[in-house]
């Protein structure tokens, strides 16, 4: 396994998870700010690794299996966690539809990949508007500043569920023939 600055950062990552859970249980007034500072500073270093990586042809097996890995595990992190402080029906419905789809759609993937049509699943700018919205509810519910922040973080959550639907439609769509194809 070859290291670089790439896939330390995605090893940072995986390493920073349990501090991320560890300060939201932190009996401060200052935990739910460091809180969404560690889930800030993975989001940073998910878009950095793989800049340099394609920036720098710095690519390897090791690191493209884990960053994905790195990401949902933190991203199904933060939404437990914000299901559970809020602990309502409104907030956990739409964090638990985000994990299903990600296992799913990460099942799909796989299989996709298996049958030699993985570029037909691949992520879509849908996906990615999804991810953003994503990212902006979640450092909102997990900071929870003031009623106003929480209110963006909620509609962000909600903005992210339909976009959440609509990107998992669009990957089933897309492999439907090899999908029901006996």
């Amino acid at each position: 396994m070859q290291f670089n600055i790439p896939t330390c950062l995605t090893l940072f990552r995986v390493v920073l998870i349990p501090f991320f859970v560890l300060a939201f249980y932190l009996p401060f007034h200052w935990a739910p700010f460091a809180t969404a500072l560690l889930f800030v500073i993975a989001a940073v270093t998910d878009w950095f690794d793989g800049f340099l990586a394609r920036r720098w042809k710095q690519t390897t097996r090791f690191g493209a299996f884990l960053d994905p890995v790195a990401d949902k595990v933190m991203v199904a992190m933060a939404l437990v966690l914000v299901a559970e402080y809020f602990h309502a029906w409104w907030i956990t419905l739409p964090a638990a539809t985000m994990i299903a789809r990600e296992i799913i759609i990460s099942a799909l993937r796989e299989w996709m990949a298996e049958i030699g049509k993985r570029s037909s699943v691949a992520v879509s700018w849908i996906g990615k508007v999804k991810t953003t919205a994503q990212m902006l509810s979640l450092v909102a519910l997990l900071w929870r500043p003031d009623a106003t922040v929480v209110g963006v973080g909620v509609v962000a959550l909600y903005i992210a569920a339909v976009l959440t639907f609509w990107s998992m439609f669009q990957y089933l769509s897309a492999a439907r023939g090899d999908l029901l194809d006996s």
